[in-house]
């Protein structure tokens, strides 16, 4: 009798730590499709965006040093004059929009690289 208590127990564990095991293997596994998923919404200009070092002045929907986003995609209207205008800002920096603090230049930038960034940025706009 004790055999097959310590038995049926023994089978009772491993059944319960298997189906456990399962369970984060399971968790794990939709974790990392969301992550690719995310990965693969991303836009070209976004990517770009979070490769460079916009993000230590600029945020998605918060001011830091310089406005967000989301704020500049409320001032300008995704017209193809507006982009080149962005793009062009990227490229050679500048002062005197959004206020005194100097946007430093990004010369080294690809003007269709810049182009995509802003398009992005643009594209946040709230309807």
């Amino acid at each position: 009798m004790k055999k097959t208590l310590l038995g049926l127990g023994a089978v009772v564990i491993f059944m319960a730590s298997f189906t456990k095991a399962d369970l984060e293997k399971e968790k794990t596994v939709v974790a990392t499709a969301t992550l690719s998923n995310h990965a693969m919404q991303m836009s070209a200009g976004e990517k770009l965006i979070n490769k460079s070092d916009c993000i230590g002045c600029h945020n998605k929907v918060n001011k830091i040093i310089g406005p967000s986003y989301v704020d500049i995609a409320k001032k300008y209207p995704a017209t193809e004059k507006n982009i080149n205008y962005l793009a062009d800002k990227i490229i050679k920096g500048g002062t005197g929009v959004w206020g005194t603090m100097p946007m430093s230049a990004h010369a080294t930038l690809k003007p269709a690289d810049a182009k995509l960034m802003v398009k992005y940025i643009l594209s946040l706009k709230k309807k």
